[in-house]
């Protein structure tokens, strides 16, 4: 373990230095590409678990699409990297079929229970809805998203995709090293949880790196949602179990909740950047975002400023908190609030906003960050097949573990997606019965002369656009490679306006990894920029790119994690 970084005072004490690593090997050195490009004829998979990569690298070697092997990608991860993902959280995906040659977005976030209002929740004694425990509950999307994914597009059955998955939670899963260090990282609140001390837990500490971790109950879901399919989840024996847990823990969550969940599949949104069209899902996800803070860069030559510039880092941060001022105040459930996506996207909105950027000068007036949405654990990944099918998809409990409960005889953590919902009765993402909590998670894809060019995200709470952003501008602008792209150093603005209805204050707090030089920190710093300095910022990149030149796959994997991208 590297040692602690030490308080430092610099320029005015603007810039702090923290120690956030919670990985058990040291951090590669920022901006050197620790891995080079993988490049493949037929198809990839590119995911944060290198034993998930191969078990959907064999689906596609066995004939399955792409679609097959994100789903048994998505399964094994809820195995493998359980404190950023399962089936006790959501999904979204954005998939391009070759068929018919288009984009098809699915939102399957779960929706708050019908008995969930503000009014219960006060005369709870509660002035927002809690970050833990029951009260955070939405209802989970993932196993009905993977089977609206599997009608629609997919080829095999649930059995043939657990099955690898089921035998690795039967006999054990070695622990990465990144892994590991997220799971050290929650021993203390999970384990005060019995059902996560037995689940995640059994040795009394959690499992280190190397160590095998077994998961049976989890097992024996799976072999539910292997049998009966999604109906298991919603409507059978896995349903049933849920509800009955719910209830003695002060949970809101009851069987018809579960029976009344529904996916929507939804049409992307996009924006083009450079010639190239950005697709991204529309609220009550966040994706929108990139698409904004890409409208108002495209009005800089960034290409000439040079990724090195302090120009380029200061139009990047103000870039994000004028687009997350907007996420503040409209972006929320469509099917509650009524969200002006085509003007927030549009043009000449964006030649607008630019006009409030001041070269020499930070800006003052953005309202603060919800600390809990920099504190995200999300897993995404991304397959294409020999056909060029994409999925691009991204799967979260919200926070480390979600809520921090786990029914122990189904081998899963209950996200806390609703810990977002808002308390003021006046905003568009205020908590109502059966209504979708704003979701950070956006999976993204950017297409080129009409066809797939790139499929990709980065995980984590806020950083996910500025994330989409960083790495688009890396290969558009700054000509990189799809792995340097991700492995470049980045930065990630927290404070800006929330969701949730906070008020403003401060121009927010500018989080710069290793990598960015003292000359750059010093002059955003004398342009009113708060720095801290951190070992590695929010986030996990992966990403496929289609070579329209040659048609070969070129895959990206960043070395803030575990991840593998793999080929054939």
């Amino acid at each position: 373990m590297n040692p602690k970084w030490v308080i430092a005072a610099m320029v005015a004490t603007s810039l702090i230095m923290v120690d956030d690593s919670l990985a058990e090997r040291p951090a590669p050195q920022a901006g050197m590409a620790g891995r080079s490009v993988v490049i493949a004829p037929h198809g990839m998979v590119c995911c944060a678990h290198p034993l998930a990569a191969q078990i959907g690298l064999d689906v596609l070697k066995n004939g399955g699409n792409a679609v097959d092997a994100a789903i048994a990608v998505n399964a094994a991860l809820g195995l493998m990297e359980p404190m950023s993902c399962g089936i006790g959280g959501d999904l979204f995906a954005i998939v391009w079929d070759s068929k018919t040659q288009k984009l098809y977005g699915l939102n399957a976030s779960g929706r708050s229970p019908a008995t969930a209002t503000i009014e219960q929740l006060r005369r709870l004694g509660l002035t927002e809805v809690p970050t833990y425990g029951p009260l955070s509950w939405s209802v989970p999307g993932c196993v009905d998203g993977w089977e609206e994914l599997r009608q629609k597009f997919g080829s095999r059955t649930f059995a043939q995709l657990l099955g690898p998955v089921i035998e690795y939670a039967e006999r054990g899963t070695p622990v990465p090293e990144v892994i590991a260090g997220y799971w050290r990282s929650s021993e203390k609140r999970m384990m005060k949880d019995v059902g996560a001390a037995k689940v995640y837990f059994p040795a009394g500490r959690s499992p280190r790196v190397g160590e095998l971790f077994k998961n049976p109950a989890l097992a024996a879901s799976y072999r539910a949602i292997a049998k009966d399919g999604r109906d298991a989840f919603y409507k059978g024996e896995l349903a049933q179990k849920l509800a009955a847990y719910s209830k003695p823990v002060g949970g809101l969550m009851t069987a018809q909740d579960l029976a009344e969940h529904t996916s929507t599949w939804i049409e992307p949104v996009r924006a083009t950047y450079r010639g190239y069209e950005i697709c991204e899902l529309p609220p009550n996800g966040q994706g929108i975002a990139a698409l904004q803070m890409l409208n108002i860069l495209e009005g800089y030559n960034l290409k000439k400023m040079g990724h090195t510039s302090v120009d380029y880092w200061h139009v990047l941060i103000e870039a994000k908190k004028l687009a997350f001022a907007d996420r503040a105040k409209y972006y929320a459930d469509m099917e509650f609030a009524k969200v002006p996506v085509k003007e927030l996207v549009s043009k000449p909105y964006a030649d607008a906003r630019r006009k409030l950027i001041q070269m020499d000068k930070a800006l003052a007036d953005v309202e603060p960050g919800d600390p809990k949405l920099g504190q995200s654990d999300t897993t995404y990944l991304c397959v294409v097949d020999k056909d060029r099918n994409c999925v691009s998809l991204i799967q979260s409990n919200y926070m480390g573990f979600g809520s921090g409960l786990v029914p122990p005889e189904l081998g899963f953590g209950m996200q806390n997606r609703g810990t977002l919902f808002a308390m003021d009765s006046t905003h568009a993402n205020k908590l109502e019965p059966r209504k979708r909590p704003f979701h950070t998670i956006i999976p993204a894809m950017a297409l080129k002369n009409g066809k797939p060019w790139l499929v990709f995200g980065v995980m984590g709470g806020d950083m996910q656009p500025q994330g989409h952003v960083q790495v688009l501008v890396n290969l558009i602008d700054f000509d990189m490679n799809v792995q340097a792209a991700g492995e470049a150093p980045r930065i990630e603005h927290v404070g800006s306006a929330t969701p949730k209805g906070e008020p403003a204050q401060g121009s927010g707090t500018v989080q710069v990894e290793r990598g960015l030089t003292e000359a750059i920190v010093s002059q955003l710093i004398h342009r009113g920029h708060k720095i801290q300095r951190v070992r590695t910022n929010g986030g996990g990149y992966q990403a496929i790119l289609i070579d329209p030149s040659t048609g070969m796959l070129h895959g990206g994997t960043e070395a803030r994690k575990d991840g593998a991208a793999v080929g054939y």
